[in-house]
This record gives structure tokens, C-alpha cells and sequence, in this order.
């Protein structure tokens, strides 16, 4: 039903000069599951993805966001509607604390509207903060500096600040570089928690993270649409086993 599509792409394409890096891409994308976006380096992954969160403004075609055309949008509008883009780019300001990096997200929100918010409203964002922090699992950290986090610690903590922004669609780009397997699989129960209030889109080349936690797959190849479906069906796929499943996680 178009209800339980929160976001569509329409032949979408972005061209770099004379480089196609997606060519016609058509796709939705439904709430609250998570859909990852896959395929070889040069696939065209990054793009589509920062295409989504406005980031980039397509060359051609069309994005609706909960039935809304909002192509070529500034970015600040689609955080504005509910599209948070994660781990972009470091977001975290190393010398505060775990809390005081969500507060001070939570309170950007807030007071762009209202610079003269009574002091009860403080209270408000530091419980909302550590309300945050404990369901990212670190509410133990709340008064350790950014800067002496874990690396795993420091993503949770990034999901954390997006989390502020009260996203009704949360896009997270490579969530696991750089982790242990251990704080890969915290990772992994924690995106899927919060798969259970929003929308999460993930791109990721760890497959077997992508296949344990997927609801359903987008695959692309050489900027367009190679296939897409249910983690089953993708596996089974013989194109896209040749493509792209043939290669070794990095």
C-alpha cells in the first residue's frame, strides 16, 4: 500500500560532467524496516545515498518524501521533514561529554524557534539526553569526554546526536568501519532496535551484517538498479552473485 512507502525515487540520475554516476535508479522505501543499499566500489552507492538525504540535488527525475516532491530541496529542509543523514562527517565535539553533545543537539532543535526558553526546558533536554544515551547503551558514559570514547562508542554516540534531531527516517553510512566484531554486533542489535520506531537506510559492505539485519536490499551496478528484494532473494540471485556476493567482505 502507498501508505507504507515513506520515500520514492523517480528515474532519478546525477552526472558529474560527463560521468554518469547513477543512471535512472527507481525505488521505494518503506517505513519503519531497514532497506540497505549494496553493490561493488563505483557502483554508484554514495551517491543515491547522499541524493536521499539532500546532500546532492539530481540531474534528472524525482524524490517524494512521504508522497511530498521534494527534489532539489536544500538539505536543511530535509533535516527539517525528518531525514538524518549519520556519519557523514564527525558530528561530535571531542572535549564535551557524551551528554553534553546530545544536549546540545536536542537543544539546536528546540531553540531555533525560541531563544528565550524558560530554565524548565533545560531540565527537559538533560532528560531527554540521557533518555537518548541509555538507549544507544551509554548511559555508562554519560560524563566521559567524546575524545576518550571507544570507536564504537563514538559511532553509538553519533547515532545518539542524530537521534536528537527526532528523525523519522535515519540514514547511516557505513556504521561499522573500523569496528571490532564485538562492537560490530552491538552495532547491529542497536540498528535493529531502532528499526522499530523509524525508518532506517543503511549502506554497508559488510555482507553478512547486510544480510543478517536487512529487511530488504537495493542493488546497484555501474549506477543503476541491478536488482532488489528480500535478503532470500537477493542470495539467490545468479546476477548478482556474479557481480557483486562473489567478493570478499572488507
Amino acid at each position: 500500500m502507498s501508505g507504507d512507502i515513506i520515500l520514492r525515487t523517480h528515474n532519478v540520475s546525477k552526472r558529474f560532467g560527463r560521468l554518469n554516476a547513477l543512471n535512472g535508479v527507481s525505488a521505494e522505501f518503506r517505513r519503519n524496516v531497514i532497506t540497505s543499499i549494496i553493490g561493488p566500489n563505483g557502483a554508484g552507492k554514495s551517491t543515491y545515498f547522499n541524493l536521499l538525504c539532500g546532500a546532492l540535488r539530481p540531474s534528472s527525475g524525482r524524490i517524494e518524501f512521504e508522497g511530498r516532491d521534494v527534489t532539489g530541496l536544500p538539505q536543511h529542509r530535509f533535516a527539517h521533514m525528518g531525514i538524518v543523514k549519520s556519519f557523514q562527517i564527525t558530528t561530535l565535539f571531542p572535549q564535551l561529554s557524551a551528554h553534553e553533545n546530545v544536549r546540545l543537539a536536542a537543544q539546536t532543535r528546540v531553540t531555533v524557534f525560541d531563544m528565550w526558553r524558560p530554565r524548565a526546558s533545560l531540565k527537559m533536554l538533560n532528560e531527554q539526553a540521557d533518555f537518548i544515551l541509555e538507549r544507544v547503551g551509554l548511559g555508562h558514559r554519560r560524563d566521559r569526554p567524546a575524545a576518550l570514547l571507544a570507536h564504537g562508542e563514538q559511532r553509538a554516540l553519533e547515532i545518539a546526536v542524530a537521534l536528537a534531531s527526532e528523525p523519522k527516517l535515519l540514514l547511516l553510512d557505513e556504521p561499522t568501519a573500523g569496528m571490532s566484531p564485538q562492537e560490530t554486533r552491538e552495532m547491529m542489535d542497536l540498528i535493529v532496535r531502532l528499526a522499530a520506531e523509524r525508518t532506517i537506510i543503511l549502506v554497508e559492505h559488510k555482507m553478512k551484517l547486510v544480510l543478517g539485519i536487512s529487511d530488504w536490499l537495493i542493488v546497484l551496478h555501474h549506477g543503476e538498479l541491478l536488482a532488489e528484494g528480500a535478503p532470500d532473494d537477493i542470495k539467490r540471485n545468479e546476477l548478482v552473485k556474479r557481480v557483486y556476493l562473489g567478493q570478499r567482505d572488507h
